[in-house]
């Protein structure tokens, strides 16, 4: 084993423990914690995936302003009272449970079915992550959507001013 397939191992049970725990813990904040890890658990990920530009940015949009924005609700919201968020046992948790028993089943027949198949070529994994690579496929095969979403992103902070505004005046 090399040492990249270990750290990629490391990255990977950290990010389903941290995930585990996302779910399972009372306190929102510390979920949110744990988010946190998962998120730079992830970006470990795409270190050992040689995808540079894309954990940098894990950790910046992700990590940063996203769980900004996930702390920022959850001390809005004032979640105080526990009981009131606490359900009885229902049909929807006996569901879920299936669903997700299902979905895992097919997990682990996809994986047992991914054995004898090859691999990708490492070389052309490297080039994938890359600033360059994600520039030149962004700026040419998808630069309508960026566009668009430039506008999208543009007309939102306008909202966003113009409604905080009008609460100041």
């Amino acid at each position: 084993m090399t040492l990249e397939e270990i750290l990629f191992y490391i990255f990977a049970a950290g990010g389903i423990i941290s995930a585990l725990l996302v779910v399972t813990r009372r306190n929102p904040i510390i979920s949110a914690i744990y988010l946190i890890v998962n998120f730079f658990c992830l970006a470990g990920i795409y270190l050992t995936l040689h995808a540079q530009f894309i954990a940098v940015i894990q950790i910046l949009v992700y990590a940063g302003a996203i769980m900004v924005l996930f702390v920022f609700v959850i001390m809005l919201l004032n979640l105080g009272n526990e009981s009131l968020l606490r359900d009885g046992f229902t049909w929807k948790k006996v569901a879920a449970g299936g669903l997700g028993f299902g979905v895992l089943m097919e997990l682990i027949y996809i994986f047992m079915m991914q054995i004898g198949t090859p691999s990708i070529e490492m070389e052309r994994a490297t080039n994938v992550g890359t600033v360059e690579a994600i520039g030149r496929v962004l700026f040419t095969r998808f630069l309508f959507p960026f566009e668009v979403t430039s506008l999208l992103l543009t007309a939102a902070i306008v909202g966003a001013i113009v409604l905080a505004k009008k609460k100041l005046d």
